[in-house]
């Protein structure tokens, strides 16, 4: 048992989706106001991870004990990270690392109910009771890439009613943009695990579409981030700069067109997973920055 274990069973790297989601949440709380409560700042980081954690393990537990990990051939973007599979950790500890984060996290969330009000636990209770009902009820029903896009939008919303205690237009279209952004990724990675996922009663979106309809999909995620952007900017709710985030577009089609092209090829479908992994992070990062570089031009 290793910190590095323990590092793959989180799935560390997926961890920056929330990061940027705080991120963008602050950004847009700086951009508007010119001020940020770093202690609560630090606060909201350390709680959305916890959380997010929680997710990750949890999962990971489940797949096991459904068999689901060792139907998948596990590639570096999808088939879970093998580390129950392989006998590296075991079972119990998964799941008991995920309550403790789960509750480390939420106890995080109701000292912002305290000090925020009612608008943080609603949140905090959707968030709560998503995450350990993910793996099972959630992802069972087929709303696993909505509730992702929800998940998203609200660590945005949180993060900022959190520091303004408003709930502001500017901050709804922010939070759809991270949605689409974090979904898609969940989306694409479903690929691969199509067989072993609906041989265990697990319903996504390519399993209800079928993969070859599904790939059509692929293209809602990035029209509907760009498009908040865009009409963002029109409506002077972000500023002009938010615009270079649309710079990821070519990575945007190279991912699309990869999917279509290889949608049911596991290791010539990695490079997809990868382009829209990169796509999803720098663009909700450049989405990020523009608030701060808004403020100087």
């Amino acid at each position: 048992m290793t910190i590095s274990t323990w590092l793959r069973v989180i799935r560390i790297k997926f961890l920056f989706a929330s990061v940027i989601s705080v991120f963008v949440g602050l950004s847009v709380q700086w951009w508007l106001y010119h001020d940020i409560n770093v202690f609560h700042a630090g606060l909201t980081f350390a709680g959305v991870l916890a959380l997010h954690a929680s997710v990750d393990l949890l999962n990971d537990y489940w797949d096991f004990k459904r068999g689901i990990d060792s139907s998948t051939k596990r590639t570096k973007m999808s088939g879970g990270t093998g580390v129950l599979p392989e006998g590296l950790l075991k079972p119990s500890h998964v799941y008991g690392a995920g309550i403790i984060f789960l509750v480390s996290g939420s106890l995080i969330g109701a000292y912002f109910v305290l000090t925020s009000g009612i608008t943080i636990a609603v949140l905090l209770g959707f968030a709560i009771l998503s995450i350990y009902f993910y793996s099972g009820k959630i992802v069972d029903s087929g709303l696993g890439e909505i509730f992702v896009a929800i998940k998203g939008a609200m660590i945005v919303l949180g993060t900022y009613f959190i520091q303004s205690n408003e709930i502001s237009l500017s901050i709804v279209l922010a939070g759809i943009v991270i949605g689409a952004l974090s979904s898609l990724v969940l989306f694409i990675t479903s690929f691969p695990d199509h067989d072993a996922d609906k041989s265990k009663g697990r319903k996504t979106l390519v399993i209800l579409l079928g993969k070859k309809k599904a790939v059509n999909i692929f293209w809602i995620f990035p029209v509907v981030a760009y498009t908040a952007i865009t009409l963002g900017v029109f409506l002077n709710f972000f500023p002009m700069i938010s615009l270079i985030s649309l710079g990821t577009i070519p990575i945007a089609i190279k991912s699309g067109i990869s999917l279509k092209e290889n949608f049911d090829k596991i290791d010539e479908l990695i490079p997809a997973m990868s382009k829209a992994l990169i796509f999803s992070r720098v663009t909700g990062a450049l989405f990020a920055v523009s608030f701060f570089l808004g403020l100087m031009y």
